[in-house]
């Protein structure tokens, strides 16, 4: 058994989570945790890793489309040093380039309302992440 992996899609305002099935198959949205505080984000992600018994993260990794990296790019490495010194997991940065549009597409196309499109948007982003980082496996 390779353990489940947490999938996670980091936005300013909301962080999308998904999880693997034990044998890290398939990816499935958990939870959009609404920003609050650093300290407040850890914490819930701290209490969805020990509930689902992740044994390795993969977090989102926002890339310019010609490859270079930018301010969130950095945002995003530096939450990523966080996650492995506070969680003692591994952390994968995974190229997430077009993911978020690839849930909307995905939800826009199975007639999901707007209103509730932003409700599970950073879910199915982190499961389409994880889904992919699965899959390269």
């Amino acid at each position: 058994m390779i353990g489940r992996i947490m999938g996670v899609d980091l936005g300013d305002v909301r962080i999308g989570v998904a999880v693997s099935d034990p044998l890290g198959m398939s990816a499935q949205g958990i939870e959009v945790i609404r920003r609050k505080s650093e300290a407040e984000d850890i914490k819930r992600i701290g209490e969805l890793l020990h509930q689902y018994e992740v044994q390795k993260i993969v977090l989102g990794f926002p890339k310019n489309m010609n490859g270079t990296i930018g301010p969130r790019g950095e945002m995003t490495q530096q939450f990523a040093t966080l996650l492995k010194d506070t969680f003692q997991l591994p952390v994968v940065l995974w190229d997430e380039r077009l993911s978020t549009m690839a849930a909307e597409r995905m939800l826009i196309e199975a007639d999901v309302r707007r209103d509730k499109r932003k409700q599970v948007v950073d879910k199915m982003a982190a499961a389409i992440i994880l889904q992919n980082y699965l899959d390269s496996l």
